[in-house]
């Protein structure tokens, strides 16, 4: 299977523009009620998903503009800064909530393309502290998109997500526990797959199923169904 990785960037940006607006649909028209009720995300509500996606790209751009300028620059302050945005969004007028996510997903948008070639390979940090080219913010963008879109409650599933961005994530997913000093087993094929885990665990469903539980997300269409909550990743 093709990595999201492997395809050109424009193929990439396209996904991430169809992420964008797969999110966009599913986080339209809510009212202040829905926008403030509890999202799928422990302790988050929709308003601040919502918002966290706009600061997101804030972030991200701080880093491409970084890359432009052959230097680096952090996603965020800190963490705490982080927070602080997110929790600010209590506080944002619904109008300028979504505008925050329209107007940050599109400059996001117009920095990737003005970028100039030369940047692409210069190496960021994540907020994590990884080491990665600038191409690899495409991919950032696109993970936070269609997996905070399941986020919402809405009706968007990990069902929804491409093939590839799904394959990809898995990869992610299974290479983060790797690095963590954990043996992990991967067998299967496009109906089902298995995930063995060296503390005991064992997993099996289709790939969209098991990246519900790999992220964290519930176990629903996974067997057995008293598996235990898969290991932190990121």
């Amino acid at each position: 299977m093709v990595s999201f990785h492997d395809l050109s960037l424009d193929e990439r940006r396209s996904l991430v523009d169809e992420g964008t607006e797969h999110f966009r649909r599913h986080a339209a028209n809510l009212s202040k009620a829905e926008l403030n009720a509890p999202s799928l995300l422990d302790g988050w509500s929709r308003r601040q998903l919502i918002a966290h996606l706009g600061y997101n790209a804030v972030g991200l751009c701080r880093l491409l503009d970084g890359a432009a300028a052959g230097e680096a620059k952090p996603m965020y302050a800190s963490a705490e800064a982080r927070e602080q945005e997110i929790a600010k969004s209590v506080d944002l007028d619904d109008g300028d909530l979504y505008d925050l996510f329209d107007s940050e997903a599109a400059r996001l948008d117009t920095t990737w393309r003005e970028l100039p070639s030369e940047a692409w390979s210069v190496t960021l940090k994540t907020p994590q502290g990884k080491a990665v080219p600038t191409s690899a913010t495409l991919w950032m963008r696109s993970r936070e998109v269609w997996i905070h879109a399941v986020d919402l409650g809405t009706g968007a599933t990990f069902e929804a997500i491409p093939p590839v961005v799904q394959e990809t994530l898995l990869n992610e997913v299974t290479d983060g526990w790797r690095g963590s000093g954990m043996a992990v087993a991967v067998d299967g094929d496009s109906s089902e797959t298995t995930i063995k885990i060296d503390d005991g665990i064992s997993a099996r469903g289709t790939v969209p199923a098991l990246l519900t539980w790999m992220t964290g997300r519930g176990s629903a269409g996974v067997s057995p169904p008293d598996v235990p909550p898969a290991p932190r990743w990121l």
